[in-house]
C-alpha cells in the first residue's frame, strides 16, 4: 500500500506541475505538427501544450525520487507530454546509475517501447539509454528491432547508433543503413539521413564512401538529409546523379 501511495503521489505532482506551464496555443499547435489525425502516424496522439524546456525542468526536479512505477504510470498516459517526461527522467536516472541499475533501465525501456510512439520519443532517448548500454555489448537487438517492420522500432534502432557515432564507431549505422534505403516511411528516411550526416561530420570519406554506393537506390528525402552539409557543388552531383 506505501508504494502505491507514493506512486499515486508522485506522478499526480509530476502531472500537476506540468499543468503549471501548459501554453494553449502550443496545445492546438503540437497535434498538428505532430500528425495526429486519422490515419497519421501519431494518430491519437493528445498534447497539453508543454515546451520541452519545461518538461526537462520537472524531469529534473523529479527524476531521482520517482520509481519505475511511476515512470510506467506516466508511459502509459496518452497525454505525449507525460510520456516525454517519463522518459527523460529516465534517462537521467540511467546517466546516473551503477551498472546494475543500467542493466535494469534498459530493459524497463525495452519493455515499455511501445510507449515510445513518436519520432521525438525515440530521438530523446535511444541513443542515450539503448545506444550507450549496448556500445561495448552484443549489438543484434538493434538488427532485430530494424527488421521488426515497427517503425518506432525501427527508429529507435537507427537512432540508438548515435551514441556509437559519438565514439567514432559507424559501422552498425552504415549497416543499418543500407537495410532500411528501401524503407517507404519518410521518417525513417530522415532519421538514416541525419544519422549518415552525422558520420559524414567526423568522417568525410566514410560517409561518401557509403553514399557512392548507394545513392541512387536512397530515396530522396534520406539523400538530402545525409548531403545537407556538402559544398553545395558536391551536393549538387549527388542530387543529378553525377557521382
Amino acid at each position: 500500500m506505501a508504494i502505491y501511495v507514493h506512486f499515486k503521489l508522485a506522478t499526480n505532482t509530476i502531472k500537476r506541475e506540468l499543468q503549471a506551464y501548459v501554453e494553449p496555443e502550443k496545445a492546438e499547435f503540437l497535434p498538428k505538427f505532430f500528425k495526429t489525425e486519422a490515419g497519421e502516424y501519431g494518430e491519437g496522439d493528445k498534447f497539453i501544450g508543454v515546451r520541452v524546456p519545461w518538461q526537462r525542468k520537472v524531469a529534473r526536479r523529479y527524476y531521482r525520487q520517482a520509481s519505475f512505477e511511476d515512470i510506467h504510470s506516466l508511459l502509459q498516459d496518452e497525454v505525449h507530454e507525460y510520456r516525454s517526461v517519463a522518459l527523460i527522467m529516465l534517462v537521467n536516472k540511467y546517466e546516473k546509475a551503477d551498472a546494475e541499475q543500467q542493466r535494469k533501465i534498459v530493459q524497463f525501456y525495452l519493455d515499455n517501447l511501445d510507449h515510445v510512439n513518436n519520432w521525438d520519443l525515440v530521438d530523446l532517448s535511444a541513443d542515450k539509454i539503448l545506444g550507450a548500454y549496448l556500445f561495448d555489448k552484443d549489438r543484434q537487438i538493434l538488427y532485430e528491432l530494424a527488421q521488426s517492420g515497427h517503425l518506432w522500432r525501427q527508429r529507435i534502432a537507427v537512432m540508438a547508433t548515435f551514441y556509437f557515432i559519438r565514439q567514432g564507431d559507424y559501422a552498425d549505422t552504415l549497416n543499418l543503413a543500407a537495410m532500411l534505403l528501401d524503407h517507404d516511411h519518410h521518417l525513417i528516411h530522415k532519421a538514416v539521413g541525419w544519422m549518415l550526416r552525422e558520420v559524414g561530420k567526423r568522417d568525410l570519406e566514410v560517409e561518401l564512401a557509403f553514399l557512392k554506393k548507394h545513392y541512387k537506390q536512397m530515396p530522396r528525402i534520406m539523400l538530402r538529409y545525409a548531403i545537407e552539409k556538402f559544398d553545395p557543388g558536391l551536393r549538387r552531383r549527388f542530387l543529378q546523379g553525377e557521382m
